[in-house]
């Protein structure tokens, strides 16, 4: 009787898949007419795509914020420029 060895190499995986980057959830994150406080971030977006108004703050990332209570209020300036208002909870009532 003979004994017949063979290779013993596992076939190799593909190595150079298998990595993604994580989501950076951006996006609007209040709509029109929502209520807001004064802090909350209204939208994440890359660049300026939508403009801080009255009441509104931008974050160093572009990220777009409530200065004030109240509600949100997308307004087109100009011919192309979109900016986001906060109307204060005093004046909406």
């Amino acid at each position: 009787m003979r004994l017949q060895l063979f290779a013993h190499k596992k076939g190799g995986g593909s190595s150079r898949n298998g990595r993604d980057s994580k989501p950076k959830m951006l996006g609007v994150k209040r709509h029109q007419g929502q209520l807001v406080t004064a802090g909350s971030i209204i939208i994440r977006q890359r660049g300026t795509k939508f403009h801080p108004g009255k009441n509104v703050g931008m974050g160093r990332d572009y990220t777009i914020f409530a200065k004030v209570d109240g509600r949100v209020a997308f307004v087109k300036r100009g011919h192309d420029r979109r900016e986001i208002d906060i109307i204060p909870v005093t004046e909406a009532q």
